[in-house]
């Protein structure tokens, strides 16, 4: 192995994916520290900086919370919401 001045560093070759990877670590763990969200159906993915959450929520107040939650870790701006309702039947 080289660890000349002509080889790359860490952070160049690869910040974006441990970037990606901690900001979707985060926000798991936010929403699993919850036990107010039902959070099992819901998916974080990353497209660049923005953060999407997508699947189903089962709670109407469970979208403002998955939001907000990931808005204070991605900030609000980079946050886009694709989770549909699902309410369960009774």
């Amino acid at each position: 192995m080289k660890f000349s001045s002509d080889s790359y560093s860490h952070e160049e070759c690869c910040s974006q994916g441990h970037s990606s990877a901690s900001t979707i670590a985060s926000i798991e763990a936010a929403l699993s520290a919850d036990p107010d969200i039902d959070s099992n159906a819901i998916a974080i993915r990353m497209l660049g900086p923005i953060v999407l959450l997508e699947g189903f929520i089962t709670n109407t107040s469970d979208r403002e919370k998955v939001i907000s939650l990931a808005a204070m870790i991605a900030g609000p701006e980079n946050v886009q919401d694709r989770m549909l309702s699902r309410f369960p039947t009774q």
